[in-house]
């Protein structure tokens, strides 16, 4: 699927839904809005694709999404690309060759032109000063960012500003705001009520329509609040104690709610089946649930499979060894979660756990600490699971599951009672047969498939 256009009379890009291309034979298609930059076109100021966030589902090999994933996630802000390609088992030389094969654009070009879009928004959409902006955007100097907006979008942040739209500009009581643009549909109440029932006391919550969390930047605490803005966006709404780096944190907060899921194809490989198909066209906006930290989920899917519902005991380890956050009770937070380093070394005699679930979530705690298990999409499901099952006292179980709410679209959690309910099939015995037949259908989206069940049981029990 073509993400961006090129006129090729005008040199600029576009949606390709945008009123204003011209004739089918005067356009050039590309995959990354990068790859247009690289190629000499300039963002229209019609449509302006600049304010579409990049994906990792794209028509390139695995290998190469992954890397994308990775340089969205921020790999390429505070590293190299030599660091990137050893972290997917290949030199840089031989990754830029396969970034420009495939998708037009070098690693370094993507990251810089995620970081000039970013910035492009936030002069839009805030009235951070310029030197916020170069900071916030992952700049490491306001000449750094001078220089890229004249390469990608002709012009300096000042003029940009000087030229946005009025209705662009968000307005928040108290912090900031910022949209967080996705792909319809997604359906917001079953979302919030799955979170809302696996939310962690003192950590997060749902109130009304808004989800609230509390985060760490740099070692200082804040919030973040989403809430529903539009068709096709939410707002961040966020009170941090800076904004440097605030790229990565808006990245983040699109994962809890898996805004860069790819809906469409899924839909389309799904709506036809026996079993799934009719869900999705009862509520096609289903996706499966992210998260803001992957460790979290995974501390609390070990807790639950140890003693069934954690709530209380997460709600102890939070108390006892997460950061106080002071004011925040108000709004029903008081705590930051702990880090891994510190869960490595913790006492959980008195919160509740089993012996074995002591040993797994400081097994756990410590593989992450040690990055002997990452928990960044970057190694690919096989190997996630591989390495997670390789803890003491984990299983397949724990690793699917961690897989699904990382965004793995092909991660198969076991499936609860419900969605075995919807198999139509008369004799008990044959259920299990039937359903793995079904989800052998469903790859390479059986996360989106699961997702049904999880959140519709979830979000009508909230």
């Amino acid at each position: 699927m073509s993400r961006v256009v090129g006129v090729v009379p005008y040199g600029i890009y576009c949606r390709p839904e945008c009123p204003g291309l011209p004739n089918q034979k005067n356009i050039r298609r590309f995959t990354l809005a990068a790859a247009a930059e690289a190629a000499g076109y300039r963002a229209c100021l019609l449509c302006r694709p600049y304010r579409t966030e990049p994906s990792s589902n794209l028509p390139a090999p695995e290998l190469v999404c992954r890397a994308v994933q990775l340089i969205l996630d921020g790999a390429l802000d505070g590293g190299t690309e030599d660091e990137l390609g050893a972290r997917l088992g290949m030199s840089a030389r031989h990754l830029r060759r396969l970034f420009l094969k495939h998708l037009g654009a070098t690693p370094d070009q993507l990251a810089r032109s995620r970081r000039a879009h970013f910035a492009r928004r936030l002069l839009d959409d805030t009235d951070f000063t310029i030197v916020e902006v170069a900071f916030a955007a992952g700049f490491g100097s306001v000449r750094q960012l001078n220089r890229e907006c004249k390469q990608i979008f002709r012009d300096t942040p000042g003029n940009l500003r000087a030229c946005r739209r009025v209705a662009d500009r968000l307005v928040a009581d108290g912090g900031f705001a910022l949209r967080l643009n996705f792909q319809p549909p997604l359906d917001w109440e079953a979302m919030l009520g799955y979170l809302e029932t696996r939310a962690i006391a003192g950590v997060e919550n749902v109130f009304g329509n808004t989800y609230r969390r509390t985060v760490m930047i740099d070692g200082d605490p804040g919030v973040i609040e989403v809430l529903p803005g539009g068709p096709d966006h939410l707002v961040l709404r966020a009170h941090l104690p800076h904004w440097e780096g605030l790229i990565h944190f808006v990245q983040r907060a699109r994962r809890i709610f898996n805004l860069d899921a790819d809906v469409m194809a899924a839909a389309a490989h799904l709506a036809a089946d026996p079993v799934i198909g009719s869900l999705m066209r009862m509520r096609p906006g289903i996706r499966p649930p992210g998260t803001w930290d992957p460790f979290e989920v995974g501390v609390r899917t070990i807790v639950e499979r140890d003693v069934g519902d954690g709530g209380a005991i997460m709600a102890r380890i939070v108390e006892e060894h997460g950061t106080r956050v002071g004011g925040l009770q108000p709004l029903g937070l008081t705590h930051v979660f702990p880090s891994p380093s510190v869960l490595a070394a913790a006492d959980f005699s008195g919160v509740g756990l089993t012996s074995a679930g002591i040993v797994a979530v400081n097994a756990f705690s410590r593989a992450v600490a040690d990055e002997t298990v990452h928990l960044d999409r970057g190694g690919g499901l096989d190997q996630l699971v591989a390495s997670i099952t390789a803890i003491p006292g984990l299983d397949h179980c724990t690793a699917d599951y961690l897989a699904f709410r990382i965004g793995e679209p092909d991660a198969f959690p076991a499936p609860e009672a419900g969605i075995r309910r919807s198999i139509p099939r008369p004799r008990a015995e044959g259920i299990a047969q039937q359903f793995g037949e079904a989800s052998e259908r469903w790859r390479p989206w059986r996360a989106h498939a699961i997702a049904y069940q999880r959140l519709l049981d979830r979000s009508s029990a909230a």
